[in-house]
């Protein structure tokens, strides 16, 4: 009967309310889970997020190789760094959090370290064995950290520090073993990770490149931890104590303005818990500081992690048989035959031959030095060093039969050629020469390396600095594209090329006789591909520390389409910059665009994956046979004409070399190419419009009225209406000066406004015009005389919707022109901002739960009283990027805080800013909640739909990559017609995408051609039941409209399955009712024949 009992109640439930918890969250054991809506949710969330303890056996584990968290009692600490003791305490004590929710009886114990003589290791491990020598019988985790931060990474006794923090380490974990059973050793490489450092005395040097110093310094650490860890002894089959190197180093990274954040902490805590799980041989995955994960032990893992239960993982070797660093030789074959200078020296340079130069000069960052070139192993450590004899534009090493360079190209026309480079060394050794490229610059490091270029030549002997031919090669960006996402002000393309100018401008002033080489920089996303393949074995988390804009961007993200377009807005800004003929104004010097750079193709193996050799063993700088290609390039690009140059490098394709001809012996510059310069781009015509272009074919309404909500085209849309406050009012939208900023200009509101055309204002009416002439609802001109649908209320909050909604009701109900009943309608609502910005002054009435609760109250009038009507809901913006607009105004720094005080009084990473950025996330989530639980799927005419591109908000920047005040009237908070164009695009845009797959961002370009456009596939306005695969797509049950709202329920089920379980529960009851009267009737039959038995024995 409990079975069927069980059946009964569930069935009951289904009656009160068919939206109940999904069937996968609900426990076995309803007896002691009676449902409860109001913990559903709030169990629900964080459930999603704990791991749930997978049963454990009886006793505890008699083998370290078969330990799962829950037989932990303890984890103790060794070697915690002194100077973040604090951080790693609270990162230890995140991580006692996750195994206490296996053993809540856990105990956390730090050796401390309040002596003012710190002790060493071997010093706590006794102490430790010590303390515990009273545990024989419990399971002991013990974090062992290795500090680097007293370490100087640029010391040239590296190697030697770095052997002798091993040997401790080694010395510590044998006491441990000796002293300690029933033991788990984690060992962690702890390191802060500051943009300077300057722990010793050659970091303050500013040719260092500190960032990978201190990568390399890490790595080196870490491979020769892993070499001692990877020792039997620590891995005894049978043994009780075991050590595990933790694959990653733990690297704090504290923001630029106040430090560690928690967010941060968290990550670390999950780093360590995850490779706690996880096997210990191969690359880890490096976590992504955006997204908070918990993984969790599993019935076929449910044990932590050691060399020995771990499955083994073959590890790629860094560099194959097939992938050799170097080739035997990597010299070229010269073809030409005439090698010949001009008769006398030219006076012009269009005239210059390759033998007429005299002299060679590079400048750059550490590709151009030369870093890890000739690395022949895969030792990280030969990254720091600076091949400088090898590098492709002006490394001399032996000659061109073995080491393909420019400068050993042209020994070959010119024997008595200087200035390049030899050996290993930095900018400043004597066989660098002119040579003068330091690892880690920038462009605004470009004119430094000019004026010291510019003194060595002056000041050598061997160069005669007004009338020798000099070619000066400079090739920058790459670091610039490394840092961008950090500040994409500093390093806009805008930015980053008037700092290039500035160089040039100086060669152009005061060297004479000189052709510059300017080389794109390289398409650098093709770095990714080497890091998402995990075979070749990639330090990808060393990568991250000295260039974590280009491999930290997930696929198809926001972050790494502006990667794309930063790259290429380098490559145009070069472009543009030659192409103005400023460098064209005398005949002693030219700078000629080289662009062999723009687009790379990828070399590969003959199994598909990146060839690694072309790269050094950080997989981020290029090696020796790159360095060929690229020489071999920049050499033919050298000798094409201006205009015609090659632009695509494919590094395993062989290049011959080419020659200069009879006909065109010299160098090509612009002039003697005879490229006509376009000079600047035209300065544009100022703006008068902000109209979009409209390309769609497929405009036709449906062929009858649509009766399904998931069935509608733009075209069915007969009426248009909004609901919001003073963004939806058009709040100062077109106002030129203060006075005229109270002005509600809602003809061009972006969600209802109707002026003019789409070509010359854009709003989601006048996109819907364009499907639909005779569109209904839109409002025209300033203030509310023409207002139409329009129910905005300046200041607005969420409470006041539900008055909105019902004078929209109401407004509808009386329009003659409107068929109330038959006409299809879009309403958008956009609302929250005035909540947000008031919060802290009445957090109760302004709360979340009370945003959900008005939010729902408007939906459920618009349900039940409106037919044939499709709801925008737009999710409230992320308001924390008005922080950063700023006008040089009195009005601006005045009236943007008076608007909106709670998000832009609070100082930065104050507790106070910290709980109204956490309310403006809870209440885009409290919306989709809302929204997505199925309480609005009853009706078939009816479809609330969450367009969600402010959700991720993008400040607009203009081309100097500061925010772009354009966008944003005299108080700095709302949004000009410009801004309601982009808002009208970027919602017109999520109408016409999949729910589940739109658009989470805008990114405020602002070009004409933006409009998506219905496909034949799907010409529909997209719903949550239209964007399920066709062959999953429910039918939702006609409901007249008016039909009351059910119960409010946390979770939701198809109501079909309602009245399914409601019908099975209904059986059961007649089948068990039909058991009790058939039990009984049995009974009392055999009671009667019993009695009718025993009449018969009377006397």
């Amino acid at each position: 009967m409990t079975t069927r009992s069980a059946l009964l109640i569930l069935a009951a439930l289904v009656g009160s309310c068919a939206e109940f918890p999904a069937l996968d969250t609900v426990n076995p054991d309803i007896g002691k889970n009676e449902v409860a809506t109001e913990n559903s949710e709030m169990t629900e969330r964080y459930m999603s997020v704990l791991c749930t303890p997978v049963p454990a056996p009886l006793s505890p584990s008699s083998s370290v190789h078969a330990l799962r968290p829950a037989d932990i009692s303890g984890v103790y600490t060794l070697g915690m760094p002194l100077s973040n003791r604090d951080e790693a305490s609270r990162v230890v004590s995140r991580l006692a959090e996750l195994l206490s929710i296996f053993n809540p009886e856990l105990i956390t114990q730090h050796m401390d370290q309040t002596s003012l003589h710190p002790r060493s290791l071997l010093e706590e491990a006794e102490e430790l064995s010590l303390s515990l020598s009273h545990k024989e019988a419990d399971w002991k985790f013990v974090l062992l950290f290795v500090p680097t931060d007293s370490m100087c990474a640029c010391s040239p006794h590296l190697v030697v520090d770095v052997k002798a923090i091993v040997q401790e380490v080694e010395a510590t974990l044998q006491i441990l073993q000796q002293r300690l059973h029933r033991t788990l050793i984690h060992v962690v490489v702890w390191s802060t990770f500051h943009q300077q450092d300057n722990s010793c005395e050659c970091m303050r040097n500013e040719n260092i490149n500190q960032r990978l110093h201190k990568a390399v310094l890490l790595k080196t650490l870490q491979d020769s931890l892993n070499q001692v860890l990877e020792n039997p002894v620590w891995h005894s089959k049978s043994a009780l104590f075991t050590a595990v190197l933790q694959p990653v180093p733990v690297i704090l990274e504290p923001n630029s303005d106040s430090g560690t954040t928690l967010p941060d902490l968290n990550q670390i805590a999950l780093q360590l818990w995850m490779n706690l799980l996880q096997p210990v041989t191969g690359e880890a995955e490096v976590m992504d500081n955006n997204d908070i994960t918990i993984p969790c032990p599993t019935q076929e893992r449910p044990f932590l992690q050691t060399k020995i239960n771990s499955p083994t993982h073959r590890k790629e070797p860094g560099y194959s048989k097939a992938s050799t660093l170097t080739d035997p030789v990597m010299g070229t074959e010269i073809p030409c035959t005439d090698h010949s200078p001009s008769p006398t020296i030219p006076t012009s340079v269009h005239e210059l031959r390759p033998g007429d130069i005299k002299v060679v000069a590079a400048l750059g960052d550490s590709v151009t030095a030369g870093n890890g070139v000739g690395a022949k192993t895969d030792n990280l450590l030969l990254v720091i060093k600076e091949y400088r004899g090898l590098s492709w534009s002006i490394g001399g090493d032996e000659n061109i039969t073995t080491v393909t360079t420019l400068p050993n190209i042209l020994r070959q026309f010119n024997p008595s050629l200087t200035g390049f480079s030899e050996g290993i060394g930095g900018k400043d050794s004597p066989k660098a020469f002119l040579n003068q490229a330091v690892p880690g610059a920038k462009s605004g490091d470009m004119v430094q390396q000019v004026r010291i270029l510019m003194d060595k030549m002056k000041n050598d002997s061997r160069i005669d600095f007004h009338n020798d031919w000099k070619v000066i090669t400079m090739f920058i960006g790459g670091n610039d594209i490394c840092d961008f996402c950090i500040d994409s002000a500093i390093h806009s393309p805008s930015n980053v090329i008037n700092r290039v100018r500035q160089a040039l401008d100086i060669l152009h002033r005061e060297v004479p006789r000189a052709i510059v080489n300017l080389v794109e920089v390289f398409n650098t996303v093709l770095l990714r591909d080497l890091h998402r393949d995990k075979t070749l074995g990639c330090p990808t988390w060393l990568v991250q520390l000295f260039c974590s804009c280009i491999v930290k961007p997930k696929d198809g993200s926001y972050e790494l389409q502006k990667l794309n377009e930063f790259n290429r807005g380098y490559q145009r800004a070069m472009q543009e910059l030659i192409d103005s003929g400023r460098y064209d104004t005398h005949n002693n010097f030219t700078v000629v665009l080289q662009p062999f750079f723009r687009d790379v193709v990828l070399p590969l193996l003959e199994d598909g994956r990146p060839d690694r050799s072309y790269f050094t063993p950080d997989c981020a700088h290029l090696s020796q046979k790159a360095h060929t290609a690229m020489a071999r390039a920049l050499w033919n690009n050298m000798l094409e004409p201006v205009g015609s140059k090659t632009f695509t490098l494919s590094l395993t394709t062989a290049t011959d070399l080419k020659c200069p001809s009879k006909t065109n012996p010299f160098f090509r510059t612009a002039i003697n190419s005879n490229y006509t310069f376009p000079g600047p781009p035209p300065t544009p015509a100022p703006v008068t419009h902000w109209g979009s272009d409209f390309s769609c074919v497929n405009t036709a309404p449906s062929n009858s009225v649509p009766t399904s909500a998931h069935r509608v085209r733009p075209a069915d849309i007969n009426v248009v209406a909004a609901l919001g406050d003073s963004i939806t009012a058009a709040f100062g939208a077109k106002a030129k000066n203060l006075l005229q900023l109270p002005t509600e200009y809602r003809g061009v509101s972006w969600s209802i406004g109707g002026d003019k055309t789409l070509e010359t204002v854009t709003t989601l009416p006048n996109i819907l015009k364009k499907f639909n002439p005779n569109i209904k609802g839109v409002s025209k001109g300033v203030g509310k005389k023409q207002a139409g649908f329009n129910m905005a209320v300046s200041g607005a909050k969420i409470a006041g919707i539900p008055e909105q909604v019902r004078r929209l009701i109401d407004a509808l109900k009386k329009d003659p022109t409107v068929d109330f009943q038959n006409e299809w309608k879009l309403v958008t609502l956009f609302i929250g901002g005035n909540d947000l910005c008031q919060y802290c002054y009445d957090r109760l009435s302004l709360s979340p739960g009370n945003y959900s609760h008005h939010m729902m109250t408007s939906l459920d009038m618009l349900y039940e009283e409106v037919p044939r009507v499709i709801v925008n809901i737009v999710e409230i913006l992320e308001i924390e990027g008005l922080r950063r607009i700023k006008r040089d105004s009195l009005f601006c720094s005045v009236f943007q805080k008076h608007v909106c005080p709670c998000f832009l009084l609070p100082e930065n990473d104050s507790p106070e800013l910290a709980e109204v950025k956490w309310i403006n996330q809870e209440l885009q989530t409290e919306t989709e909640r809302l929204v997505y639980r199925g309480r609005y799927d009853g009706r078939e005419d009816f479809a609330v739909v969450v367009q969600p591109f402010f959700k991720n908000s993008i400040l607009p920047l203009n081309a100097e990559g500061r925010p772009d005040t354009t966008y944003f009237t005299e108080d700095c908070f709302h949004f000009t017609e410009r801004g309601h164009a982009d808002m009208a695009t970027a919602l017109w845009n999520n109408m016409l995408e999949p729910v589940g797959k739109k658009q989470t961002y805008n990114n405020f370009t602002n070009a004409r051609n933006n409009i998506k456009c219905p496909t034949e596939e799907h010409p529909y306005i997209f719903t949550k039941v239209n964007s399920l695969p066709s062959s999953t797509t429910p039918v939702p049950t006609t409901h007249n409209t008016g039909l009351p709202l059910s119960s409010d329920c946390s979770a939701n089920v198809p109501i079909w399955l309602a009245a399914v379980l409601a019908v099975i529960g209904l059986l059961i009851g007649w089948a068990v009712t039909w058991l009790l009267l058939s039990c009984r009737a049995r009974r009392s039959k055999r009671r009667m024949m019993v009695a009718e038995e025993m009449k018969g024995t009377v006397f």
